[in-house]
């Protein structure tokens, strides 16, 4: 009976943190899916959550060999789909660690200076790349992509040889 008392008093603390971590979400959240994009193996979710501040967070997290050695994947925001000639960079997202394939970046202003709440999230025109590497003939290699916002992100329109290769600056 003693072993049970501090068990009563610490579920409902663990609990509540998992709820204020919740609270900082509203109910607002799409899904996309990413392609493998070369031949490396790798293909992946997006998740786009509103927060209540109005911000949006984007979490990515690939399928793929893992690393138990430090190196990153450069991701991009595109706007225009995966295939799009001279698709700029519309935002540079956290680099996907090796380690746990997964990064988590806060969407802020864009290249072209727009901001996005999440109703203009899903009628934006764009798709995510995760290159190989930052610079040098890895970056050319897209290890997965896909379209997002009002783009079809279905399996059966993605097509890995129409892959554009997007310039390294914004």
């Amino acid at each position: 009976m003693k072993k049970l008392i501090p068990i009563i008093f610490i579920l409902p603390l663990i609990f509540a943190c998992n709820k204020d971590k919740d609270n900082r979400y509203t109910r607002n959240s799409l899904e996309y899916n990413l392609y493998q994009g070369s031949d490396f193996n790798y293909e992946g979710k997006v998740t786009l959550r509103e927060l209540v501040s109005g911000q949006l967070e984007m979490h990515i997290e690939l399928i793929g060999a893992k690393s138990t050695e430090d190196y990153f994947f450069p991701a991009h925001l595109h706007f225009s789909t995966y295939d799009g000639p001279d698709s700029p960079i519309a935002f540079q997202l956290n680099p996907i660690n090796n380690k746990d394939l997964k990064s988590t970046t806060i969407l802020g202003m864009m290249s072209n200076g727009q901001n996005l709440d999440f109703e203009a999230f899903k009628n934006f025109d764009g798709h995510i790349k995760i290159h190989l590497a930052e610079s040098g003939p890895d970056y050319n290699v897209i290890l997965a992509a896909g379209n997002i916002g009002l783009n079809d992100n279905s399996r059966e329109s993605f097509e890995r040889e129409a892959i554009s290769i997007c310039l390294p600056t914004y």
